[in-house]
């Protein structure tokens, strides 16, 4: 009996992995985004089209451990610097968009569905969401995520994804039951003291926990760790009776700001994706489509009624914020779909029996359409949206003016090239898997973060796509497979190392970096010109001393780049030495 079932358990893992996998390619090569590819899976395997999955409930159950870690990852993204330069935008627009188009369409459901009031509600409020994990990735691929433009979107779906906790409170409270629970002020008290206790915990224990595995260097107890902390916050708020989602928020948000935020991130991400990707096939097993099938117009016509509402109401308040109208309208149009959001809390609504589930599978279908068509909406009014071109070419200016630079190592090297790119202007992002390092460089002002620059994961993690230099300055030379599947990776950035030795440079010489600096190069010639000085030499001829020097180097190391080994000058170091003898 126990084979059996793990058979069913291993039958169905296969079917919705590789149902998930050819879906989502499909989805994202016509550009439509992998959350509608896994509710599309998601869909066919269920009892409305194909029957080759049960158990949807309570696989969704498990999943939900992916909106968990979600909102973690968003927490650890609310860094206090970056919050404080977004508050306008976050806590204004972000604040308008979701109560605006939260209660116009919650308005528009209960005049035409004829829904009740609390119905309404839960219907309407979780259709003003857009959906980050569709926009962030357009917005990234099209270059515009650090433009004024990219940063107002955003940062309502930063303030969408922070609203998904009182909005499910909000829909728990309306729910059957709901009187049976505390009182509302209880609520709010009993929220406030775990949130306090939570930081507590974060400041007294995690850090120093943290601080000590890192200070080990096991990437698999970092991991552990790092779960550790999810499931422990998540679980102590869903035991006092509060989200379970505000307690993975709040552990993200008092790790922010810790020299080990993109560590978490990278380490996290992985088991997020995965059981996030499992919520959406869930979800779409659990779509009725029989129900839609008995309702077709009613879905197209409100999927429709959506869009323009949402548009109407975000352009509006861009050009409150004197936004072109082209700007405006492309705002409203990227974020004019529902969002994955909406189908957590119509899950909610259901268990709270606000709505039946015919009526949540009738409205994820409505979210899933609209999600559908924002690509095509896109495409299709480009050349409406488009800024008319100006003298500089109509281009519109990243919004921090300074170009990105990624070093990965702080040590001697690493600080001086970090302290001289800061000098120039440029943004820097600092990452060393030494604590001993972050610890002495954030008593001298410096923010350096925990990782192990080597990992592509950690690399993305910390903005290498974003970045126009990644710089490693590590002691242990990477070799030339890493740095060209760097390069491979973040095509905008260009590549610099600090090598050891000659040898180091012979290894990197064909690879796609740009420049590979032997480490004592430069600081070993300027000391012999500071020797030549004393003895007596004078500029012209110190001059000539360093020229013919790096003359005879750049030949040596040509020959052995060619040879791929240190002693094919051999020969021609002793002739070059003979050569200097003769002349003097």
């Amino acid at each position: 009996m126990e084979e059996h079932a793990t058979g069913l358990l291993l039958r169905d893992a296969l079917l919705m992995l590789g149902f998930a996998l050819v879906a989502v390619l499909a989805f994202r090569r016509a550009g439509l985004g992998a959350t509608l590819g896994y509710l599309v899976a998601g869909a066919l395997l269920g009892p409305s089209v194909l029957g080759l999955v049960d158990g949807a409930e309570e696989m969704a159950e498990v999943a939900e451990l992916g909106i968990v870690m979600l909102l973690f990852v968003v927490g650890l993204e609310l860094s206090p610097a970056r919050l404080w330069r977004l508050k306008g935008a976050i806590f204004g627009l972000g604040l308008a968009q979701v109560t605006a188009c939260g209660l116009a369409i919650s308005a528009t459901v209960l005049a035409l569905a004829g829904y009740p009031l609390a119905a309404a509600l839960a219907i309407g409020l979780p259709l003003g969401l857009s959906s980050t994990a569709q926009v962030l990735p357009m917005l990234q691929a099209g270059g515009r995520l650090r433009t004024p433009f990219g940063e107002r979107a955003f940062a309502i779906l930063l303030f969408q994804d922070l609203s998904i906790i009182p909005l499910i409170t909000i829909v728990a409270a309306l729910g059957a039951g709901a009187e049976e629970g505390p009182s509302g002020w209880m609520l709010g008290l009993l929220t406030v003291v775990a949130v306090v206790g939570l930081i507590a915990a974060g400041r007294l224990l995690i850090r120093p926990l943290f601080s000590l595995i890192g200070g080990l260097g096991e990437r698999e107890l970092f991991i552990v760790a790092a779960l550790f902390t999810v499931l422990a916050s998540a679980v102590t708020m869903e035991f006092l009776g509060l989200s379970a989602a505000l307690g993975a928020f709040i552990a993200g948000v008092m790790l922010a700001d810790t020299p080990y935020r993109h560590e978490l991130e990278a380490d996290i991400e992985p088991f997020r994706a995965i059981l996030l990707g499992l919520f959406f096939v869930a979800v779409g097993m659990m779509l009725d489509l029989g129900v839609i099938a008995e309702n077709p117009l009613f879905v197209i016509g409100f999927a429709a009624l959506l869009i323009v509402v949402k548009t109407a109401i975000i352009m509006a308040l861009g050009l409150a914020l004197k936004m072109t109208w082209r700007a405006a309208l492309a705002l409203g149009l990227l974020l004019s779909q529902g969002g994955e959001f909406a189908f957590v809390l119509y899950t909610q609504a259901v268990q709270g029996q606000l709505i039946s589930l015919e009526q949540s599978s009738l409205f994820g279908a409505i979210v899933t359409l609209s999600m559908a068509t924002t690509p095509f909406l896109m495409i299709a009014t480009r050349r409406i949206r488009q800024e008319p071109k100006s003298d500089d070419g109509g281009r519109e200016e990243p919004h921090d003016e300074s170009a990105g630079a990624l070093v990965v190592g702080f040590g001697r090297f690493g600080q001086t090239v970090a302290q001289t790119l800061l000098a120039g202007g440029l943004t820097v992002t600092l990452i060393d898997k030494k604590t001993s390092q972050i610890d002495i460089a954030e008593e001298f002002g410096s923010k350096v973060y925990y990782g192990d620059g080597t990992r592509l994961d950690m690399l993305r993690q910390a903005g290498a796509q974003d970045a126009e230099l990644i710089m490693f300055c590590i002691d242990e030379v990477p070799d030339a497979e890493f740095i060209n599947s760097v390069a491979d990776a973040f095509p905008k950035a260009t590549i610099y190392v600090r090598g050891f030795d000659r040898t180091s440079v012979i290894n990197l010489a064909n690879s796609k970096a740009a420049y590979v600096m032997r480490e004592v190069y430069e600081s070993a010639i300027t000391l012999a010109r500071m020797a030549l000085e004393d003895v007596g030499l004078n500029e012209r001829e110190i001059d000539q001393a360093e020229t013919t020097y790096r003359e005879n180097d750049r030949k040596r190391m040509n020959v052995q780049i060619e040879g791929g080994d240190i002693y094919a000058a051999k020969e021609m170091t002793r002739e070059q030495q003979r050569e200097l003898r003769r002349e003097k």
